[in-house]
Protein backbone atom coordinates (compact mmCIF):
# COMPACT_ATOMS: atom_id res chain seq x y z
CA UNK A 1 0.00 0.00 0.00
CA UNK A 2 2.85 2.16 0.83
CA UNK A 3 4.41 1.96 -2.51
CA UNK A 4 1.21 2.29 -4.41
CA UNK A 5 1.07 5.21 -2.09
CA UNK A 6 4.18 6.64 -3.83
CA UNK A 7 3.71 5.37 -7.05
CA UNK A 8 0.47 8.16 -7.02
CA UNK A 9 2.32 10.49 -5.56
CA UNK A 10 4.80 10.64 -8.28
CA UNK A 11 2.34 12.25 -11.11
CA UNK A 12 1.15 14.82 -8.51
CA UNK A 13 4.81 15.86 -8.01
CA UNK A 14 4.94 16.47 -11.22
CA UNK A 15 2.36 18.64 -12.03
CA UNK A 16 2.90 20.36 -9.14
CA UNK A 17 7.05 21.39 -10.13
CA UNK A 18 5.58 22.38 -13.67
CA UNK A 19 3.04 24.38 -12.23
CA UNK A 20 5.68 26.01 -10.17
CA UNK A 21 4.16 25.22 -6.54
CA UNK A 22 7.33 24.18 -5.08
CA UNK A 23 6.63 24.78 -1.60
CA UNK A 24 3.67 22.34 -1.64
CA UNK A 25 5.86 20.02 -3.80
CA UNK A 26 8.47 20.26 -0.77
CA UNK A 27 5.61 18.64 1.06
CA UNK A 28 4.41 15.69 -0.96
CA UNK A 29 7.89 14.95 -1.77
CA UNK A 30 8.70 14.77 2.19
CA UNK A 31 5.32 12.78 2.50
CA UNK A 32 6.82 10.38 -0.30
CA UNK A 33 9.84 9.99 1.24
CA UNK A 34 8.42 9.09 4.52
CA UNK A 35 6.29 5.98 2.81
CA UNK A 36 9.63 4.64 1.81
CA UNK A 37 11.23 4.95 4.91
CA UNK A 38 7.98 3.73 6.69
CA UNK A 39 7.80 0.70 3.76
CA UNK A 40 11.42 -0.23 4.45
CA UNK A 41 10.82 -0.23 8.41
CA UNK A 42 8.04 -2.51 7.93
CA UNK A 43 9.79 -4.68 5.40
CA UNK A 44 12.71 -5.25 8.12
CA UNK A 45 10.92 -5.46 11.30
CA UNK A 46 7.92 -7.09 10.53
CA UNK A 47 8.59 -10.06 8.69
CA UNK A 48 4.67 -11.30 8.15
CA UNK A 49 4.78 -7.59 6.33
CA UNK A 50 6.86 -8.82 3.63
CA UNK A 51 5.59 -9.73 0.53
CA UNK A 52 7.05 -10.32 -3.24
CA UNK A 53 4.58 -8.11 -4.56
CA UNK A 54 6.06 -5.68 -2.09
CA UNK A 55 9.58 -6.29 -3.06
CA UNK A 56 9.22 -5.72 -6.83
CA UNK A 57 6.69 -2.74 -6.18
CA UNK A 58 9.08 -1.13 -3.80
CA UNK A 59 11.95 -0.51 -6.38
CA UNK A 60 9.32 0.19 -9.30
CA UNK A 61 7.80 3.02 -7.37
CA UNK A 62 11.10 4.37 -6.59
CA UNK A 63 12.11 4.42 -10.13
CA UNK A 64 9.16 5.62 -11.14
CA UNK A 65 9.14 8.53 -8.30
CA UNK A 66 12.85 9.67 -9.37
CA UNK A 67 12.14 9.26 -13.26
CA UNK A 68 9.35 12.30 -13.01
CA UNK A 69 10.66 14.11 -10.66
CA UNK A 70 13.95 14.23 -12.49
CA UNK A 71 12.00 14.95 -15.63
CA UNK A 72 9.80 17.58 -13.87
CA UNK A 73 12.85 19.46 -12.15
CA UNK A 74 14.85 19.90 -15.75
CA UNK A 75 11.16 21.10 -17.53
CA UNK A 76 11.63 23.70 -14.74
CA UNK A 77 15.19 24.69 -14.97
CA UNK A 78 15.94 23.63 -12.20
CA UNK A 79 18.55 20.19 -12.93
CA UNK A 80 20.45 20.29 -16.39
CA UNK A 81 18.89 18.02 -19.13
CA UNK A 82 22.32 16.09 -19.46
CA UNK A 83 22.46 14.79 -16.25
CA UNK A 84 18.49 13.99 -16.60
CA UNK A 85 19.56 12.01 -19.45
CA UNK A 86 22.21 10.16 -18.19
CA UNK A 87 20.32 9.25 -15.03
CA UNK A 88 17.12 8.18 -16.82
CA UNK A 89 19.49 6.21 -19.49
CA UNK A 90 21.12 4.22 -16.41
CA UNK A 91 17.50 2.98 -15.07
CA UNK A 92 16.80 2.44 -18.24
CA UNK A 93 19.74 0.59 -19.18
CA UNK A 94 19.38 -1.47 -15.18
CA UNK A 95 15.63 -2.23 -16.10
CA UNK A 96 16.48 -3.80 -19.56
CA UNK A 97 19.23 -5.93 -17.86
CA UNK A 98 16.95 -6.61 -15.10
CA UNK A 99 14.30 -7.90 -17.65
CA UNK A 100 16.80 -10.19 -19.40
CA UNK A 101 17.40 -11.67 -16.47
CA UNK A 102 13.92 -12.41 -15.52
CA UNK A 103 13.84 -13.95 -18.95
CA UNK A 104 17.10 -15.81 -18.83
CA UNK A 105 16.44 -17.60 -15.32
CA UNK A 106 12.66 -18.53 -16.30
CA UNK A 107 12.37 -22.53 -16.71
CA UNK A 108 10.41 -23.75 -19.61
CA UNK A 109 8.13 -23.35 -20.49
CA UNK A 110 8.34 -19.63 -20.24
CA UNK A 111 5.01 -17.70 -20.47
CA UNK A 112 3.92 -13.98 -19.68
CA UNK A 113 2.04 -14.97 -16.91
CA UNK A 114 5.15 -16.83 -15.45
CA UNK A 115 6.96 -13.37 -16.26
CA UNK A 116 5.14 -10.94 -15.04
CA UNK A 117 4.01 -12.81 -12.09
CA UNK A 118 5.83 -11.25 -9.09
CA UNK A 119 5.27 -14.01 -6.73
CA UNK A 120 7.45 -16.05 -9.14
CA UNK A 121 10.84 -15.06 -8.21
CA UNK A 122 14.00 -16.46 -10.38
CA UNK A 123 16.47 -13.87 -9.84
CA UNK A 124 17.20 -10.67 -7.44
CA UNK A 125 19.24 -7.65 -8.42
CA UNK A 126 21.82 -6.79 -5.12
CA UNK A 127 22.89 -3.24 -5.68
CA UNK A 128 26.70 -2.29 -5.50
CA UNK A 129 27.95 -0.02 -2.97
CA UNK A 130 28.32 2.83 -5.11
CA UNK A 131 24.48 2.27 -6.67
CA UNK A 132 23.73 2.87 -2.75
CA UNK A 133 25.77 5.97 -2.83
CA UNK A 134 24.80 7.48 -6.03
CA UNK A 135 20.77 6.86 -4.87
CA UNK A 136 21.21 9.14 -2.00
CA UNK A 137 22.85 11.17 -3.67
CA UNK A 138 20.25 11.80 -6.35
CA UNK A 139 17.65 12.17 -3.48
CA UNK A 140 20.04 14.62 -1.72
CA UNK A 141 19.96 16.50 -5.30
CA UNK A 142 16.03 16.20 -5.35
CA UNK A 143 15.46 17.51 -2.46
CA UNK A 144 18.07 20.34 -2.73
CA UNK A 145 16.48 21.30 -6.10
CA UNK A 146 12.78 21.54 -5.04
CA UNK A 147 13.75 23.41 -1.81
CA UNK A 148 15.65 25.82 -4.25
CA UNK A 149 13.29 27.92 -5.82
CA UNK A 150 11.78 27.96 -2.42
CA UNK A 151 14.77 29.27 -0.08
CA UNK A 152 16.42 31.19 -3.22
CA UNK A 153 19.39 29.73 -3.86
CA UNK A 154 18.95 28.67 -7.24
CA UNK A 155 21.95 29.86 -8.66
CA UNK A 156 23.77 28.55 -6.13
CA UNK A 157 27.61 27.32 -7.08
CA UNK A 158 26.97 24.24 -4.43
CA UNK A 159 23.59 22.99 -6.84
CA UNK A 160 26.18 23.00 -9.43
CA UNK A 161 29.00 20.90 -7.38
CA UNK A 162 25.80 18.84 -6.82
CA UNK A 163 25.20 18.11 -10.08
CA UNK A 164 28.65 17.35 -11.04
CA UNK A 165 28.96 15.06 -8.19
CA UNK A 166 25.56 13.39 -9.35
CA UNK A 167 26.67 12.59 -12.81
CA UNK A 168 30.01 11.02 -11.30
CA UNK A 169 28.23 8.89 -9.17
CA UNK A 170 25.64 7.87 -11.58
CA UNK A 171 28.45 6.97 -14.19
CA UNK A 172 30.55 5.44 -11.30
CA UNK A 173 27.13 3.48 -10.37
CA UNK A 174 26.11 2.47 -14.03
CA UNK A 175 30.14 1.40 -14.61
CA UNK A 176 30.02 -0.81 -11.44
CA UNK A 177 27.05 -3.16 -12.85
CA UNK A 178 28.97 -3.43 -15.98
CA UNK A 179 32.16 -4.03 -14.09
CA UNK A 180 30.54 -6.49 -11.64
CA UNK A 181 28.23 -8.20 -13.70
CA UNK A 182 26.74 -11.67 -12.58
CA UNK A 183 28.13 -10.83 -9.25
CA UNK A 184 25.69 -8.03 -9.01
CA UNK A 185 22.43 -11.54 -9.75
CA UNK A 186 21.62 -13.56 -7.62
CA UNK A 187 19.74 -16.84 -9.34
CA UNK A 188 17.01 -18.46 -6.66
CA UNK A 189 17.53 -22.34 -6.98
CA UNK A 190 14.45 -24.12 -6.94
CA UNK A 191 11.91 -22.56 -8.88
Amino acid sequence: MLSMTRIGLAPVLGYLIIEEDFNVALGVFALAGLTDLLDGFIARNWANQKSALGSALDPLADKILISILYISLTYADLIPVPLTYMIISRDVMLIAAVFYVRYRTLPTPRTLAKYFNPCYATARLKPTFISKVNTAVQLILVAASLAAPVFNYADSIYLQILWCFTAFTTAASAYSYYYYGRKTVQVIKGR
